[in-house]
């Protein structure tokens, strides 16, 4: 179950945000074997010149349209995450004409105890929800 922040400049359309959403969502449920309905994400638009997204010395420029995608999981293995990174990258370019430099990603991982999906309870723990799997 990935929350997934996706933190953008302001000026995308709705269409294009959902675009967006949808295509991270596509991506994680590929990747990671997460059911259809283990969605969780959160938007945000900040204003231009809010983000500074630099190359940390690889030498390239991102554009204005650039965009960060932060991922909090369950342990996932390495070939899984890869799998993220280039599908992320493939599939938004392909369907969001968003270029490969402009992608910055990170995965923050957390265990069963991190997570309440509400009533104050900690469903994994609980046995309400099955442990997930390390993928």
């Amino acid at each position: 179950m990935p929350l997934i922040r996706i933190d953008l400049t302001e000026g995308r359309s709705e269409k294009e945000i959902k675009n967006i959403m949808d295509t991270v969502q596509d991506c994680s449920v590929e990747a990671f074997k997460v059911p259809v309905r283990d969605r969780y994400q959160i938007v945000t638009e900040h204003k231009p010149g809010r983000m500074i997204l630099l190359d940390t010395g690889l030498d390239f420029e991102r554009s204005e349209k650039a965009i960060v995608i932060q991922v909090f999981t369950s342990p996932r293995a390495t070939i899984n995450k890869n799998k993220f990174y280039k599908l992320l990258s493939q599939n938004l370019q392909a369907n969001c004409n968003l270029e490969p430099k402009d992608l910055l990603v990170s995965i923050m991982t957390n265990t069963d105890v991190d997570w309440s999906f509400g009533f104050g309870e900690t469903q994994y723990l609980s046995g309400e929800l099955p442990k997930e799997e390390e993928s």
